[in-house]
């Protein structure tokens, strides 16, 4: 869906939206203090609404602080006042209450925001210059491990939402060809091989990963009982001298591939095809920014791909799902099936064979 083919803004309201994105690092957080800080919860669990004073007595900030973010409120459209008496919005409702808003603001605030000073150096360097200020890695998955706790907190909690929930979904399709063995390309944690073997009792799972995520699988994976049907191949995946295994009945990516650049996506599926056994298939989950039902969702994409090019690898994004298809074709692929719209991410599933010589 193309949510952005016209531009159907009054000049007011493109005035209003300047001003908006004008003072957007200073609203985001204050949003985010008058969440914490529960100064919208306590408004919202009154009926009548509550005055500044009254606010005081249920939070512990210093009154000038409590005036300053309730006036901010105002302008941030989560809170409304009328005689000095406030109440809540249906925009504090979502901020309070939203699975997707909780996650994708504790994601902004703890992984992305101070690195985003960098986004320019990171665009012209084509390097993640944010990452600088947790540490010195080439890309933020070699320190993923060595993050604050509450930066990886936020980082999982963002980036198993969107994928976790789709698996359900996708199980019966992927095993509805019986696979007796499955590549699991970027394994993470273990969680989509734990699936897999709770959901078919023959099938084993090669996780390919760098060594620091393939030990925390292994854990996660040895923990449920499945140590006798779960296998590593660790690597870089981006050394091209270093081939996949072969002879898999099914390949999985979820959320993987939007992790790198064009070249080296190409790179990836070519080597992914070469692991095939025949008649394999190879399934990749992902999330495209043309494939989402609401605007929100597209426009929510859409600045993620910055937070790879400041934070993660700066060189990789949230895809067109036309380009990336094109990837696809031109590492000798072709995509047999398309199923939009899974979880509540909007995740995608293709399905790839080899091209027929």
């Amino acid at each position: 869906m193309n949510f952005f083919e016209t531009d159907e803004s009054s000049a007011v309201q493109a005035l209003e939206d300047a001003q908006r994105l004008a003072y957007a690092p200073i609203a985001f957080q204050a949003a985010r203090i008058l969440r914490d800080s529960g100064i919208l919860s306590a408004v919202e669990n009154d009926m009548n609404g509550l005055t500044i004073d009254q606010v005081m007595e249920k939070v512990t900030l210093p009154e000038y602080g409590v005036r300053v973010l309730m006036e901010a409120a105002l302008g941030l459209k989560l809170l409304v006042r009328n005689d000095g008496v406030y109440r809540i919005t249906k925009l504090s409702h979502f901020i309070l209450h939203d699975d997707v808003t909780r996650i994708n603001m504790d994601f902004v605030h703890d992984v992305c925001y101070q690195g985003m000073f960098f986004l320019e150096e990171s665009i012209k360097n084509q390097k993640p210059e944010g990452l600088k200020v947790f540490g010195a890695w080439p890309t933020i998955y070699e320190g993923l491990c060595n993050l604050p706790a509450q930066v990886q907190k936020s980082w999982f909690a963002f980036d198993h939402y969107y994928s976790d929930k789709s698996f359900p979904q996708v199980l019966p399709h992927i095993f509805s060809t019986k696979p007796k063995s499955l590549l699991d390309i970027g394994g993470n944690t273990g969680k989509w091989a734990i699936q897999c073997f709770e959901f078919d009792e023959n099938v084993e799972v090669t996780i390919i990963d760098l060594p620091e995520q393939s030990s925390r699988a292994r854990a996660a994976i040895e923990s449920k009982g499945f140590g006798d049907r779960i296998h590593f191949h660790t690597c870089d995946i981006l050394d091209e001298s270093h081939p996949f295994p072969k002879g898999f009945d099914a390949i999985w990516m979820s959320q993987f591939l939007d992790c790198f650049s064009e070249d080296q996506i190409r790179s990836i599926l070519k080597r992914c095809r070469e692991s095939l056994a025949p008649d394999g298939h190879i399934y990749i989950l992902e999330l495209f920014w043309d494939r989402q039902r609401l605007k929100a969702s597209a426009f929510a994409l859409q600045q993620t791909s910055l937070y790879f090019t400041a934070m993660a690898n700066g060189n990789s994004q949230m895809y067109d799902s036309d380009n990336f298809i094109q990837y696809i074709d031109e590492a000798g692929l072709e995509v047999i099936d398309r199923k939009d719209f899974l979880g509540v991410g909007n995740n995608t599933l293709l399905t790839c064979k080899p091209k027929k010589a």
